[in-house]
């Protein structure tokens, strides 16, 4: 290129001949000649040697034909290509021929009113909690006019937890959008449906929750990107003693940098949008529904109820009836027929065991009674003494009295 720059250069401007150029850069005559000719720099074009992937193109075509919605890995299940090593190759030549074929996807840009709708999502660290060695997930939800976001770490994903973490966010939001957005989470959703549990905290809430189509990513996007950067800003180089550390950092991490920080849509930071955000906000019921693991359960000989992977004490008194066992993200508590018969601490580690001592002695009293009363059956002359006795002579004296 820097050849022909210089030939026409030479030749145009300087004025020489085609010889005389062809001696002062030492090239041939006909080098300049073609050069002088060429209107465009010379270009070294690659003749297409072919791929793998062509002998497979008219089974291709004839497939999307069929459904268009094929993935690569089916199309290339079905038309037998194999070639590991060339599976990107595969992926490129596949997408070529949808859109030749005019079967894309385009992504509508979604724009949002204040107070519209929030989307919500579960994020999962990559490194576990240190005092419970377990990677919890993070519930996360974002205000789409505004892009504040805010987030915190729950025990587990089961409806129950989800739903609670979701009163903490709701409520530091400031109000109720318009419509929640969540994909499919097997926590809340079954079958494409809001399982009970969850229908009856949005009537309580008095909340509209949507569920995002599948295969269509660009739905919750914002919350999607808001991931992201949790993934790539805020978990690298730190470390989490507990829930409670993780939450803390979390916390400060968001008010001074997600939520501080210019998004280049809006031209603004999320907390300067915030209160423009809560004025469009539906207030929150005054008492906000009820949000737990909740089981029934028959107690066992055990005594010992499971909730998320550890067992809890319950008074041995409630031995073969039912209790109703309720697990919020701090407590877990029993009842039998309107009676306190547990309450503990929530344990977040896994796979222990939370006893209180006065089930024990509760239990060891039992176990005793039940004891002596098996004696007395194996053995008639044993006598046991459950009630005070009294000489029948007192009763005679009381009679004669009251006469």
């Amino acid at each position: 290129m820097n050849d022909w720059a210089e030939i026409r250069h030479l030749s145009i401007v300087e004025k020489l001949s085609g010889r005389e150029i062809a001696r002062r850069l030492c090239v041939s005559t006909h080098t300049v000649a073609r050069a002088l000719a060429a209107d465009s720099p010379p270009v070294y074009v690659r003749e297409a040697a072919g791929s793998k992937v062509d002998p497979f193109v008219p089974q291709i075509k004839a497939l999307l034909g069929r459904d268009a919605s094929l993935k690569a890995t089916v199309i290339a299940e079905r038309v037998g290509f194999n070639h590991g090593v060339s599976t990107s190759v595969f992926r490129a030549r596949v997408a070529e021929l949808k859109q030749q074929l005019g079967v894309v996807d385009p992504a509508s840009r979604l724009v949002f009113a204040p107070g519209e709708q929030a989307q919500c999502d579960l994020w999962y660290p990559s490194a576990p909690i240190l005092d419970t060695g377990v990677v919890h997930p993070v519930l996360t939800m974002i205000a789409c006019w505004s892009r504040f976001l805010l987030a915190m770490m729950i025990p587990t994903r089961q409806c129950g937890d989800i739903l609670a973490g979701m009163n903490v966010l709701l409520s530091r939001l400031g109000g109720l959008p318009e419509r929640i957005l969540w994909d499919n989470e097997s926590g809340i959703v079954h079958a494409h449906r809001l399982i009970p549990q969850a229908s009856a905290w949005a009537g309580g809430m008095g909340a509209s929750v949507k569920l995002a189509k599948p295969r269509d990513p660009e739905t919750k996007g914002r919350i999607e990107r808001a991931n992201g950067y949790l993934d790539s800003s805020f978990e690298p180089a730190r470390e989490f003693a507990s829930i409670t550390d993780f939450n803390t950092q979390l916390d400060g991490w968001l008010d001074t940098k997600a939520n501080r920080r210019l998004v280049r849509a809006t031209g603004a930071r999320p907390a300067d949008l915030l209160f423009d955000e809560q004025m469009s906000l539906t207030p929150l019921p005054a008492s906000m529904p009820s949000a737990s693991i909740n089981e029934t359960i028959r107690l066992s000989r055990d005594y010992y109820v499971r909730v998320a992977g550890c067992d809890y004490s319950v008074d041995p008194s409630a031995i073969g009836r039912i209790v109703t066992v309720k697990a919020t993200l701090t407590r877990v508590e029993a009842t039998c027929d309107g009676r306190l018969v547990a309450s503990h601490e929530r344990c977040l580690k896994p796979h222990q065991t939370i006893t209180d001592p006065a089930h024990v002695a509760q239990a060891d009293w039992l176990r005793a009674q039940y004891q002596d009363t098996m004696a007395i059956h194996a053995d008639p002359g044993r006598r046991l003494v459950l009630v005070e006795d009294r000489d029948l002579a007192f009763y005679d004296q009381l009679w004669q009295e009251a006469a």
